[in-house]
Protein backbone atom coordinates (compact mmCIF):
# COMPACT_ATOMS: atom_id res chain seq x y z
CA UNK A 1 0.00 0.00 0.00
CA UNK A 2 1.17 3.12 -1.11
CA UNK A 3 1.98 6.30 1.59
CA UNK A 4 -1.11 8.51 1.97
CA UNK A 5 0.75 11.45 0.05
CA UNK A 6 1.76 15.06 1.79
CA UNK A 7 -0.65 17.07 -0.62
CA UNK A 8 -3.18 15.20 1.64
CA UNK A 9 -1.84 17.00 4.40
CA UNK A 10 -1.67 20.09 2.86
CA UNK A 11 -4.82 20.46 1.84
CA UNK A 12 -5.68 20.77 5.23
CA UNK A 13 -3.43 23.18 6.48
CA UNK A 14 -5.90 25.65 7.70
CA UNK A 15 -7.39 23.19 10.28
CA UNK A 16 -3.80 22.17 11.25
CA UNK A 17 -2.39 25.16 12.09
CA UNK A 18 -6.07 26.30 14.42
CA UNK A 19 -5.27 22.83 16.39
CA UNK A 20 -1.72 24.67 16.45
CA UNK A 21 -2.26 27.80 17.58
CA UNK A 22 -4.76 26.69 20.33
CA UNK A 23 -2.34 24.57 21.83
CA UNK A 24 0.16 27.51 21.69
CA UNK A 25 -2.28 29.67 22.89
CA UNK A 26 -2.96 27.10 25.90
CA UNK A 27 0.15 28.22 28.13
CA UNK A 28 1.51 25.02 30.28
CA UNK A 29 4.94 25.66 31.85
CA UNK A 30 6.09 22.68 33.48
CA UNK A 31 5.48 24.01 36.74
CA UNK A 32 2.38 25.41 36.68
CA UNK A 33 -0.14 22.34 37.48
CA UNK A 34 -3.51 23.46 36.41
CA UNK A 35 -2.20 25.12 33.07
CA UNK A 36 -0.84 22.24 32.08
CA UNK A 37 -3.16 19.76 33.20
CA UNK A 38 -5.64 22.25 30.99
CA UNK A 39 -3.91 21.47 26.97
CA UNK A 40 -3.70 17.77 28.53
CA UNK A 41 -7.51 17.68 28.30
CA UNK A 42 -7.53 19.75 25.50
CA UNK A 43 -5.40 17.40 23.75
CA UNK A 44 -6.88 14.49 25.53
CA UNK A 45 -10.27 15.13 23.89
CA UNK A 46 -8.94 15.49 20.36
CA UNK A 47 -7.30 12.12 20.70
CA UNK A 48 -11.19 10.48 22.23
CA UNK A 49 -12.53 11.77 18.64
CA UNK A 50 -10.23 9.99 16.67
CA UNK A 51 -11.04 7.04 18.32
CA UNK A 52 -8.50 6.55 20.89
CA UNK A 53 -9.39 5.03 24.70
CA UNK A 54 -7.72 7.71 27.33
CA UNK A 55 -6.33 7.29 29.88
CA UNK A 56 -5.54 10.01 32.81
CA UNK A 57 -1.94 9.05 34.70
CA UNK A 58 -3.15 11.51 37.76
CA UNK A 59 -0.13 12.97 39.38
CA UNK A 60 0.90 15.14 42.49
CA UNK A 61 3.19 16.91 42.32
CA UNK A 62 3.40 17.73 38.57
CA UNK A 63 0.92 17.87 35.57
CA UNK A 64 -0.81 14.75 34.88
CA UNK A 65 0.41 12.55 31.89
CA UNK A 66 -2.19 11.12 29.59
CA UNK A 67 -2.22 7.73 27.59
CA UNK A 68 -4.16 7.23 24.60
CA UNK A 69 -4.28 3.81 23.24
CA UNK A 70 -5.69 2.45 19.56
CA UNK A 71 -5.98 -0.92 19.00
CA UNK A 72 -5.43 -3.71 21.15
CA UNK A 73 -2.53 -5.86 22.35
CA UNK A 74 1.20 -5.35 22.63
CA UNK A 75 4.21 -5.01 20.42
CA UNK A 76 2.98 -1.99 18.68
CA UNK A 77 3.89 1.79 18.30
CA UNK A 78 4.93 4.16 20.58
CA UNK A 79 4.48 7.92 20.06
CA UNK A 80 6.06 9.93 22.88
CA UNK A 81 5.18 14.09 23.29
CA UNK A 82 5.44 16.00 25.96
CA UNK A 83 3.09 19.48 26.42
CA UNK A 84 4.82 21.26 29.09
CA UNK A 85 7.90 24.50 28.26
CA UNK A 86 9.46 26.03 29.64
CA UNK A 87 7.75 29.64 28.87
CA UNK A 88 6.08 31.09 31.95
CA UNK A 89 2.27 31.92 31.72
CA UNK A 90 2.60 35.46 30.33
CA UNK A 91 5.02 35.14 27.60
CA UNK A 92 2.26 35.15 24.99
CA UNK A 93 1.96 38.75 26.02
CA UNK A 94 5.14 39.36 24.51
CA UNK A 95 5.37 36.51 21.79
CA UNK A 96 2.03 35.88 20.63
CA UNK A 97 0.92 33.56 18.26
CA UNK A 98 1.75 34.84 14.74
CA UNK A 99 2.42 33.46 10.89
CA UNK A 100 4.44 35.15 8.50
CA UNK A 101 4.66 33.41 5.46
CA UNK A 102 5.72 29.57 5.50
CA UNK A 103 6.98 30.19 8.89
CA UNK A 104 5.05 29.73 12.48
CA UNK A 105 5.83 31.63 16.15
CA UNK A 106 4.90 31.41 19.85
CA UNK A 107 6.37 30.09 22.79
CA UNK A 108 6.61 26.14 23.04
CA UNK A 109 5.42 26.18 19.22
CA UNK A 110 8.26 24.48 18.26
CA UNK A 111 9.24 22.43 21.24
CA UNK A 112 7.05 20.23 21.12
CA UNK A 113 3.56 21.54 20.24
CA UNK A 114 4.28 21.34 17.14
CA UNK A 115 5.08 17.48 17.50
CA UNK A 116 1.66 17.02 18.87
CA UNK A 117 0.24 19.02 16.28
CA UNK A 118 2.01 16.46 13.76
CA UNK A 119 0.88 13.19 15.52
CA UNK A 120 -3.10 14.64 15.14
CA UNK A 121 -2.85 15.32 11.61
CA UNK A 122 -1.39 12.03 10.84
CA UNK A 123 -4.22 10.50 13.56
CA UNK A 124 -6.75 12.45 11.52
CA UNK A 125 -5.36 11.90 7.84
CA UNK A 126 -5.29 8.00 8.91
CA UNK A 127 -8.84 7.78 9.83
CA UNK A 128 -9.89 10.07 6.96
CA UNK A 129 -8.62 7.50 4.35
CA UNK A 130 -10.06 4.80 6.03
CA UNK A 131 -6.42 3.05 6.59
CA UNK A 132 -5.92 1.57 9.85
CA UNK A 133 -2.49 1.19 11.92
CA UNK A 134 -0.55 -1.99 11.38
CA UNK A 135 -0.47 -2.41 15.06
CA UNK A 136 -1.76 -0.81 17.82
CA UNK A 137 -0.81 2.93 18.66
CA UNK A 138 0.12 4.43 22.21
CA UNK A 139 0.15 8.00 22.46
CA UNK A 140 1.80 9.20 25.50
CA UNK A 141 2.12 13.16 26.37
CA UNK A 142 3.57 13.62 29.53
CA UNK A 143 3.67 17.05 31.41
CA UNK A 144 7.59 17.38 32.97
CA UNK A 145 9.92 16.63 30.54
CA UNK A 146 11.18 20.16 30.21
CA UNK A 147 12.52 19.49 34.18
CA UNK A 148 13.85 16.12 33.79
CA UNK A 149 10.57 13.69 33.31
CA UNK A 150 11.05 12.95 37.21
CA UNK A 151 7.51 11.65 36.84
CA UNK A 152 7.52 9.95 33.84
CA UNK A 153 10.89 7.97 33.51
CA UNK A 154 9.19 4.97 34.86
CA UNK A 155 5.90 5.19 32.70
CA UNK A 156 8.19 5.97 29.52
CA UNK A 157 10.23 2.86 30.18
CA UNK A 158 7.43 0.40 30.95
CA UNK A 159 5.99 1.66 28.30
CA UNK A 160 8.26 1.32 25.31
CA UNK A 161 9.16 -2.67 27.14
CA UNK A 162 6.09 -3.24 25.82
CA UNK A 163 5.78 -2.01 22.09
CA UNK A 164 8.45 -3.01 19.04
CA UNK A 165 9.36 1.11 18.15
CA UNK A 166 9.12 4.16 19.84
CA UNK A 167 8.65 7.38 17.94
CA UNK A 168 9.51 10.70 19.60
CA UNK A 169 7.98 13.82 18.30
CA UNK A 170 10.74 16.52 19.53
CA UNK A 171 11.21 18.92 17.20
CA UNK A 172 13.76 18.10 14.28
CA UNK A 173 17.27 19.08 13.40
CA UNK A 174 17.26 22.81 12.04
CA UNK A 175 18.66 21.11 8.80
CA UNK A 176 15.55 18.71 9.01
CA UNK A 177 17.70 15.25 10.12
CA UNK A 178 16.03 13.13 12.27
CA UNK A 179 18.05 12.19 15.40
CA UNK A 180 19.62 9.08 15.99
CA UNK A 181 21.97 10.10 18.75
CA UNK A 182 21.80 12.73 21.50
CA UNK A 183 23.80 13.29 24.67
CA UNK A 184 23.31 11.93 27.65
CA UNK A 185 22.71 15.26 30.03
CA UNK A 186 23.50 16.15 33.63
CA UNK A 187 23.80 18.60 36.19
CA UNK A 188 26.47 18.14 38.82
CA UNK A 189 26.37 20.30 42.18
CA UNK A 190 29.90 21.41 44.30
CA UNK A 191 29.79 22.77 47.44
CA UNK A 192 32.66 24.19 49.56
CA UNK A 193 32.53 24.65 53.05
CA UNK A 194 34.99 26.68 54.74
CA UNK A 195 34.61 28.55 57.99
CA UNK A 196 33.15 32.04 58.60
CA UNK A 197 35.06 35.03 60.32
CA UNK A 198 35.30 38.96 60.57
CA UNK A 199 36.48 40.01 57.16
CA UNK A 200 38.36 43.29 58.89
CA UNK A 201 38.75 41.90 62.29
CA UNK A 202 39.86 38.58 62.02
CA UNK A 203 40.06 36.76 58.76
CA UNK A 204 42.94 35.04 59.05
CA UNK A 205 40.56 32.62 61.00
CA UNK A 206 38.37 32.41 58.16
CA UNK A 207 38.20 29.87 55.17
CA UNK A 208 36.45 31.51 52.42
CA UNK A 209 34.44 29.12 50.35
CA UNK A 210 34.06 31.44 47.38
CA UNK A 211 37.78 31.42 46.71
CA UNK A 212 37.79 27.49 47.15
CA UNK A 213 35.15 27.52 44.44
CA UNK A 214 36.85 29.86 42.15
CA UNK A 215 39.89 27.52 42.28
CA UNK A 216 37.84 24.46 41.38
CA UNK A 217 35.82 26.25 38.23
CA UNK A 218 39.29 25.78 35.99
CA UNK A 219 39.68 21.77 36.92
CA UNK A 220 36.21 21.52 36.68
CA UNK A 221 35.95 22.74 33.25
CA UNK A 222 39.26 20.46 32.63
CA UNK A 223 37.13 17.53 32.43
CA UNK A 224 35.47 18.80 29.00
CA UNK A 225 36.70 16.74 26.23
CA UNK A 226 35.21 18.88 23.04
CA UNK A 227 37.06 16.20 20.63
CA UNK A 228 34.30 13.81 21.88
CA UNK A 229 31.21 16.14 21.93
CA UNK A 230 31.86 16.22 26.14
CA UNK A 231 30.75 19.89 27.72
CA UNK A 232 31.37 20.99 31.22
CA UNK A 233 29.45 24.44 31.99
CA UNK A 234 29.51 25.88 35.61
CA UNK A 235 26.39 27.72 35.25
CA UNK A 236 25.24 29.13 38.73
CA UNK A 237 27.66 29.94 41.39
CA UNK A 238 25.70 31.06 45.00
CA UNK A 239 27.43 32.02 48.06
CA UNK A 240 28.51 34.16 51.07
CA UNK A 241 26.11 35.94 52.95
CA UNK A 242 27.41 39.72 53.60
CA UNK A 243 30.49 41.78 52.00
CA UNK A 244 32.30 41.76 55.63
CA UNK A 245 31.63 38.29 55.96
CA UNK A 246 34.36 35.37 55.18
CA UNK A 247 32.01 32.93 53.25
CA UNK A 248 31.48 29.69 54.75
CA UNK A 249 29.85 27.97 51.79
CA UNK A 250 29.48 28.15 48.27
CA UNK A 251 27.91 26.19 45.68
CA UNK A 252 28.07 25.44 41.90
CA UNK A 253 25.68 23.90 39.36
CA UNK A 254 27.23 22.18 36.55
CA UNK A 255 25.36 21.26 33.70
CA UNK A 256 27.75 17.97 31.69
CA UNK A 257 26.48 16.53 28.07
CA UNK A 258 28.23 13.35 26.56
CA UNK A 259 27.83 11.58 23.80
CA UNK A 260 28.42 8.13 24.97
CA UNK A 261 28.36 6.00 28.39
CA UNK A 262 32.23 6.36 28.45
CA UNK A 263 32.28 9.37 28.82
CA UNK A 264 29.69 9.95 31.30
CA UNK A 265 31.31 7.49 33.29
CA UNK A 266 34.73 9.16 33.10
CA UNK A 267 33.22 13.15 33.86
CA UNK A 268 31.11 11.51 36.52
CA UNK A 269 34.34 10.00 37.86
CA UNK A 270 36.58 13.36 37.66
CA UNK A 271 33.81 15.22 39.83
CA UNK A 272 34.20 12.60 42.40
CA UNK A 273 38.23 12.72 42.05
CA UNK A 274 38.07 16.48 43.08
CA UNK A 275 39.97 17.51 46.45
CA UNK A 276 39.86 20.63 48.32
CA UNK A 277 42.62 23.44 47.68
CA UNK A 278 42.78 25.50 50.68
CA UNK A 279 43.75 24.14 53.48
CA UNK A 280 40.77 23.00 55.75
CA UNK A 281 38.10 23.48 53.27
CA UNK A 282 35.90 21.00 52.50
CA UNK A 283 33.98 19.64 49.70
CA UNK A 284 30.70 17.78 49.04
CA UNK A 285 29.43 16.86 45.19
CA UNK A 286 26.38 15.52 44.40
CA UNK A 287 24.00 16.35 41.49
CA UNK A 288 24.66 13.58 38.62
CA UNK A 289 23.82 12.22 35.52
CA UNK A 290 20.04 12.69 34.37
CA UNK A 291 19.65 11.10 31.00
CA UNK A 292 21.43 7.99 29.86
CA UNK A 293 23.29 9.25 26.55
CA UNK A 294 21.21 7.81 23.25
CA UNK A 295 23.75 5.81 21.15
CA UNK A 296 23.18 4.79 16.79
CA UNK A 297 22.53 1.16 18.27
CA UNK A 298 21.52 -0.99 15.77
CA UNK A 299 18.36 -0.74 16.68
CA UNK A 300 17.83 2.52 16.42
CA UNK A 301 19.75 2.70 12.90
CA UNK A 302 17.11 -0.07 11.86
CA UNK A 303 14.60 2.58 13.09
CA UNK A 304 16.01 5.34 11.18
CA UNK A 305 16.38 3.37 7.87
CA UNK A 306 12.91 2.41 7.58
CA UNK A 307 11.27 6.11 7.84
CA UNK A 308 14.39 6.85 5.56
CA UNK A 309 12.88 4.33 2.68
CA UNK A 310 9.11 5.40 3.44
CA UNK A 311 10.30 9.36 3.35
CA UNK A 312 11.92 8.09 -0.10
CA UNK A 313 8.12 6.91 -1.49
CA UNK A 314 6.67 10.10 -0.42
CA UNK A 315 9.08 12.29 -2.18
CA UNK A 316 11.06 13.01 1.44
CA UNK A 317 15.01 12.93 1.92
CA UNK A 318 15.39 11.79 5.58
CA UNK A 319 18.73 12.04 7.10
CA UNK A 320 20.01 11.51 10.78
CA UNK A 321 22.33 13.32 12.82
CA UNK A 322 23.02 13.98 16.24
CA UNK A 323 21.70 16.19 19.32
CA UNK A 324 23.41 18.27 21.92
CA UNK A 325 19.93 18.09 24.00
CA UNK A 326 18.47 15.27 25.83
CA UNK A 327 15.02 13.85 25.50
CA UNK A 328 12.30 11.24 26.38
CA UNK A 329 14.34 9.06 23.88
CA UNK A 330 17.70 8.58 25.47
CA UNK A 331 15.69 6.66 27.93
CA UNK A 332 14.46 4.35 25.33
CA UNK A 333 17.69 3.82 23.49
CA UNK A 334 19.18 2.79 27.05
CA UNK A 335 17.42 -0.31 27.14
CA UNK A 336 18.55 -1.39 23.89
CA UNK A 337 14.80 -0.63 22.31
CA UNK A 338 13.99 0.64 18.51
CA UNK A 339 13.79 4.13 18.72
CA UNK A 340 13.64 7.04 16.19
CA UNK A 341 13.29 10.89 17.99
CA UNK A 342 13.51 14.37 16.00
CA UNK A 343 10.31 12.97 13.72
CA UNK A 344 8.57 16.52 14.50
CA UNK A 345 8.71 19.86 12.43
CA UNK A 346 11.41 21.85 11.86
CA UNK A 347 12.37 24.98 12.83
CA UNK A 348 15.08 27.08 15.17
CA UNK A 349 15.03 29.03 18.17
CA UNK A 350 13.66 26.09 21.13
CA UNK A 351 13.64 27.94 24.48
CA UNK A 352 13.98 31.08 23.05
CA UNK A 353 11.37 33.68 22.12
CA UNK A 354 12.27 33.53 18.47
CA UNK A 355 10.93 30.35 18.13
CA UNK A 356 9.23 28.97 15.24
CA UNK A 357 8.68 26.13 13.08
CA UNK A 358 8.49 25.88 9.03
CA UNK A 359 5.02 25.45 7.94
CA UNK A 360 4.96 22.83 4.97
CA UNK A 361 7.37 20.71 7.55
CA UNK A 362 4.18 20.14 9.84
CA UNK A 363 2.77 17.82 6.56
CA UNK A 364 5.62 16.21 5.41
CA UNK A 365 6.46 15.29 9.15
CA UNK A 366 2.48 14.37 8.96
CA UNK A 367 3.06 12.18 6.03
CA UNK A 368 5.80 10.28 7.53
CA UNK A 369 4.03 9.43 10.38
CA UNK A 370 1.14 8.33 8.74
CA UNK A 371 3.35 5.77 6.62
CA UNK A 372 5.05 4.50 9.74
CA UNK A 373 1.84 3.78 11.47
CA UNK A 374 -0.07 2.13 8.67
CA UNK A 375 2.99 0.30 6.99
CA UNK A 376 2.42 -3.61 7.44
Amino acid sequence: MAPIPIVAFRQRQSETLDTLRQMVETESPTTDKTAVDALGAWIAARLEALGFAIERLGQADAGDHWLARWGDGEGGILLLHHIDTVFPVGTLERTPWRVDGDLAFGPGVLDMKGGVAVTLAALAGIVRHGVSPARPVWCLLTSDEETGSRTSRAIIEDLARRSSLVLVLEPARPDGAVKTRRKGTGVFVVEAIGRAAHAGNDPEKGVNAIEEIALQVPRIHALADPSRGTTVSVGVIEGGTRANVIPERCRLRVDVRALDEAEQRRVEAGFAALRPILPEARLEIGGGWNRPAMERTPAVAGAYERARRLGEQLGLSIVDGAAGGGSDANFVAALGLSVLDGLGPVGEGPHSEREFIRIPSLFERAALLAALLTEP
